[in-house]
């Protein structure tokens, strides 16, 4: 497993070099360790080497290693990343530390329903559709700003920003504009702008006690550096870290 923590030490050191870089603090942007197909033994190697995040993709493979591992380790941190299904919700919503894939106001409304039955609060991302693709979900910018103001109405769910998964480019100055259309929008919510509607303004800077609060998940193995440039505060790490599925 020694691999493991040597690819840790690679991928901390990018996001430095990245940070400062742009400016910003390493300790502003924290890792997330995606680990979809790999094994509870790999990934209990990974928390040794120092990893204190992790993030699945999917509900049957989340739940036997959370219960695997959870207890275990109290200072992991769990995410949910992938696509959720709303009869899925029920059996990952007192476990997750947050939710990044938030495609639309009905999947919120499911998060908060079991929140409430388990008298808990979930904070969630909303997953920000960049470019038009087909079969792809999630949020578009246009309009965002009601579906925030609706989310923002739940009792017992927390809006804590935004994620994306851009399609694969091998531009790189193409996924950095990607991104910074979700930096962009960011700024907008914060300032209390609505993004491509006008003349609605609104102050959600009041439900942020600090900027730092509202996160960006964006950036994986192939562009996690360019995504730490553009202002990520969550970058989502599998490959560089496990290896190749």
């Amino acid at each position: 497993m020694e691999n493991i923590a040597e690819n840790l030490r690679q991928v901390r050191q990018n996001i430095a070099e990245s940070a400062i870089k742009a400016g910003r603090s390493p300790d502003d942007v924290k890792l997330i360790a995606v680990t979809k197909t790999v094994s509870i033994e790999r990934i209990e190697a990974a928390i040794h080497a120092g990893v204190t995040a992790i993030g699945e993709n999917r509900v049957q493979e989340f739940l036997p290693k959370y219960e695997a591992l959870a207890e275990k380790y109290p200072h992991v941190e769990w995410h949910f990343i992938g696509h959720l299904q709303r009869n899925k919700v029920k059996f990952i919503i007192d476990k997750v530390d947050m939710i990044h894939s938030v495609h639309s106001v009905a999947l919120a409304e499911e998060i908060n329903k079991y929140s409430k039955k388990q008298n808990c609060n979930t904070n969630v991302l909303l997953e920000m559709s960049l470019v038009h693709e087909a079969n792809k979900v999630g949020f578009s910018m246009d309009g965002i700003v009601t579906n925030v103001k609706n989310i923002f109405l739940l009792s017992n769910v927390r809006f804590k920003g935004f994620m994306c998964v851009p399609p694969f480019v091998r531009d790189a100055e193409l996924q950095r504009k990607n991104f910074e259309k979700l930096r962009d929008l960011r700024l907008d919510i914060m300032n209390g702008m609505s993004y491509h509607t006008s003349p609605q303004t609104t102050d959600f800077a009041q439900y942020f006690s600090d900027k730092d609060d509202f996160e960006l998940s964006m950036g994986m193995s192939g562009d996690y550096q360019i995504a730490v440039e553009t202002g990520a505060t969550m970058v989502r790490i599998g490959s560089d870290l496990f290896g190749r599925r």
